[in-house]
């Protein structure tokens, strides 16, 4: 038995045998084409070409049908390419000037622009460079008059082994016989880790040398939770896990009876649990899952699911639809926060050495006014239909709240003139994401109508710590006392000045912070919508008195290892059942 530890980039557990996928490089020979057949090979290619951009429209309209049109969009990229005419130029010059067959032609020029990729320090770019021989794969195969191989073909129920898969691949996937995947290579912002996380299907990648560890065949235990990959596991081992998943199954019935239930502790302290969503049909599952509105609606996803920038009624379309589907309840609409991982395939792009410190989010937009406004009319325009909220990210000055204030308010000024009705009193917050904010808390309260605490950037930028980064990730951790003193400080000021303070990080949706929250006086946690039954379970079995003193204690301790220790055998103590007991 061997344990693996990688990053896992999508939830869920599973016990199947192992399928290596072998890595498949093309190699493609030089070889030299007289001149009476140049006019062929034009036309092989140019064949080719329609045939692939035909397939891939199909694939990324097939997937935007089963997986969200977010998840769709990945293949814009593979037909922006192959539809740049600079790309094209070269293609059809080698076959004309060099002489070269239309394989290598295509071949050698995709091979140089995945090379220009890879050179860049940029993550987003080096990611992309799988997608560059994805595309150039799929085109060699139709010069060559064969199929690609279906992993949507496979029979049995399998983990599948790769150095890495190919957006197509993944979205190929037959979730019924695929039943986990592990990779050597990839992070969280990688193609892979995206569609498998919309696939439902847990994922681990980051791995390193898991195809030089594992043969097909072999027994796997694949937790994409945590990232670790247990290969051949004992008779022991494997029997634990099938009790597990029994026990499991059992506690996730009884989470159900709760969804109509209010999120109160014992003594009667109500907690608010809303949902985070990217898209307006995501509403009706955060309702089903027992969210009373919605505290995280992550607008950036309208950029990076389209091939143009959205115009004001694309942004008023979607914001009216989800208002509608809450029929009343609230929702928190967060201006765009794109930039650092996050770009429109449509935009264009300067370089930054460290884009996670650079022109992203509230910065990106006051210096992009024109694409602002356009969002802000839509915001306030919608704002007639319900309980609308307007939220700016990683405010870091309180120059940038109020420089956005201003915008706002010259777009309301806009709408007066033009006749347009808005509600004039839509409340604005910010989040709270970088120390420095978190630390002036007390001025940011002046000026705002809430907080909402992102604990991803949070923890990020208070330990200068890469998540994403398999090296540092052990260092990744919102138990570290550091992080914690700015949540409680943020709390606290947001108390005192009687403003409502939610968090809406991956923190709030782990079940060993949600006393501590509690106790620190937090009453509003946004989270991903299925994490809300299991949180609403510890709520429902607490009393304040027992959350506050849990809090204390953990304030007194000087490392991160101490405070998940304790957190998570006092929530042991109140639901049992999450750990199997």
């Amino acid at each position: 038995m061997e344990i693996k530890k990688g990053i896992g980039v999508s939830s869920g557990m599973a016990v199947c045998q192992a399928l290596i996928l072998s890595d498949d490089d093309l190699r493609i020979g030089r070889r030299a084409i007289p001149a009476s057949e140049i006019e062929k090979e034009r036309q092989r290619l140019t064949t080719a070409l329609e045939q692939s951009r035909a397939d891939i429209r199909l694939l990324r309209d097939q997937t935007s049908k089963d997986f969200g049109a977010e998840t769709g969009a990945i293949f814009n990229f593979h037909l922006g390419l192959l539809e740049d005419p600079t790309l094209l130029d070269t293609f059809y010059q080698g076959i004309e000037k060099n002489r070269f067959t239309a394989e290598y032609a295509v071949s050698r020029s995709l091979r140089e622009f995945a090379k220009q990729f890879q050179k860049q320090k940029d993550l987003y770019f080096r990611e992309r460079v799988k997608d560059i021989y994805d595309i150039e794969k799929r085109l060699i195969n139709k010069l060559q008059g064969k199929e690609r191989v279906r992993l949507a073909d496979i029979t049995e129920p399998v983990a599948i082994i790769a150095h890495d898969l190919t957006p197509s691949q993944t979205a190929s996937l037959d979730r019924t016989k695929i039943k986990a995947i592990c990779i050597d290579a990839g992070g969280r912002t990688s193609h892979t880790a995206i569609i498998a996380n919309s696939m439902g299907i847990p994922a681990v990648v980051g791995l390193e040398n898991i195809t030089a560890e594992v043969a097909s065949g072999d027994t796997l235990i694949v937790n994409g939770q945590t990232g670790v990959v247990i290969i051949n596991p004992d008779e022991a081992t494997l029997a634990d896990q099938k009790k597990n998943e029994e026990r499991q199954l059992t506690f996730e019935r009884q989470l159900r009876t709760l969804r109509d239930l209010p999120a109160k502790t014992k003594d009667g302290t109500e907690i608010t649990l809303m949902g985070n969503i990217e898209f307006p049909h995501e509403v009706e599952n955060a309702l089903a899952q027992g969210a009373t509105g919605i505290g995280l609606y992550r607008t950036e996803f309208l950029y990076l699911a389209s091939d143009k920038e959205p115009t004001e009624d694309d942004h008023y379309a979607a914001y009216a639809e989800a208002i509608r589907k809450l029929g009343g309840r609230p929702i928190v609409i967060r201006t765009l926060d794109l930039g650092a991982d996050k770009y429109a395939p449509w935009a264009e792009r300067e370089h930054e050495d460290n884009p996670f410190l650079g022109c992203r989010s509230i910065r990106l937009c006051l210096s992009s006014l024109d694409m602002f406004k356009v969002q802000l009319r839509a915001i306030l325009r919608a704002s007639m239909l319900g309980d609308v909220r307007v939220m700016f990210p990683m405010v870091t000055t309180p120059m940038e709240l109020r420089q956005a204030k201003m915008v706002l308010k010259d777009v309301m000024e806009e709408l007066d003139e033009d006749g347009i009705p808005y509600n004039p009193y839509l409340p604005v917050g910010i989040m709270i994401e970088v120390p420095s904010t978190a630390l002036m808390a007390a001025t940011y309260a002046k000026e705002c109508d809430f907080f909402s605490i992102g604990t991803n950037d949070l923890i990020q930028y208070t330990l200068a710590v890469d998540r994403g980064n398999q090296r540092v990730a052990s260092l990744y951790t919102g138990a570290h006392p550091a992080v914690l003193a700015l949540i409680r400080n943020v709390i606290r000021v947001g108390n005192r000045a009687n403003i409502s303070v939610s968090l809406c990080g991956e923190l709030g949706g782990d079940i060993e912070f949600t006393i501590l929250l509690v106790g620190m006086g937090l009453r509003t946690i946004s989270i991903t919508p299925h994490s809300i039954p299991e949180i609403k379970k510890v709520i429902r079995s607490i009393d304040m008195a027992e959350a506050q003193k849990v809090a204390r204690r953990v304030m007194s301790f000087e490392h991160a290892q101490q405070i998940i220790s304790y957190l998570k055998e006092e929530t042991r103590k109140v639901i049992p059942e999450a750990y199997g007991v």
